[in-house]
């Protein structure tokens, strides 16, 4: 954890965790990103102290990727996946809600930039936690043929760390793809490739294009 984080976690959580919302949607990208580790670092210490507060967290999230919420929910789910990497109980109980964002029979998103914070954070959750994810991997593959180079450089990603072999054999046809994306991964934001990513073994030298 950096020195950064840890001052974080030192502050009330329940209170840190409505400053840190409203850093979702900075302006800034790189403030935007390290809220989001800021909020799972956050939320994944109440859990070990007040699993039920952190409970509320979840629900208060799910809630706003709700249609009736009225909101957007921008960096809902990269904050879910990388509470759920952190935490295990957590994961345990909710990995399944952050799976039914990309199911077409379940609460299926179509903002496109939204599918983005999805994907990322479903690769989040699978650096750490691979098994919880197994029926995640078909759900990627229309993403891997998607129009935005993010969502297939996302998809080809978290597919690489899901498997099995056949998700990860439908990411070689981007192995060519040269399209641009902008990558957080380890706390820092990276320039990167659709090929790159689809080549990963998700290790941070990879991604440097």
């Amino acid at each position: 954890m950096d020195a950064m984080l840890m001052e974080v976690v030192r502050l009330p959580s329940r209170k840190t965790v409505s400053a840190l919302l409203s850093l979702l949607c900075h302006r800034d990208e790189f403030i935007r990103w390290r809220a989001v580790s800021a909020t799972g670092t956050v939320v994944a210490t109440l859990a070990d102290r007040e699993m039920e507060s952190a409970r509320v967290v979840m629900r208060r999230f799910m809630w706003a990727l709700n249609d009736e919420s009225g909101g957007i929910g921008w960096g809902i789910p990269e904050s879910m996946g990388d509470i759920m990497a952190r935490q295990a109980s957590l994961a345990g109980e909710y990995h399944r809600i952050l799976v039914s964002y990309l199911r077409p029979d379940g609460n299926y998103i179509e903002y496109e930039m939204l599918q983005r914070g999805v994907l990322w954070g479903v690769g989040r959750l699978a650096q750490k936690r691979p098994q919880l994810l197994k029926e995640a991997g078909p759900l990627l593959l229309p993403y891997l043929s998607s129009e935005d180079p993010s969502c297939r450089g996302l998809a080809a990603w978290a597919a690489r760390m899901i498997g099995p072999d056949e998700i990860r054999r439908a990411t070689e046809a981007l192995k060519k793809d040269h399209a641009m994306v902008r990558m957080y991964l380890d706390g820092d934001l990276h320039n990167t490739t659709v090929a790159r990513l689809a080549a990963s073994t998700n290790r941070l030298g990879e991604f440097h294009a």
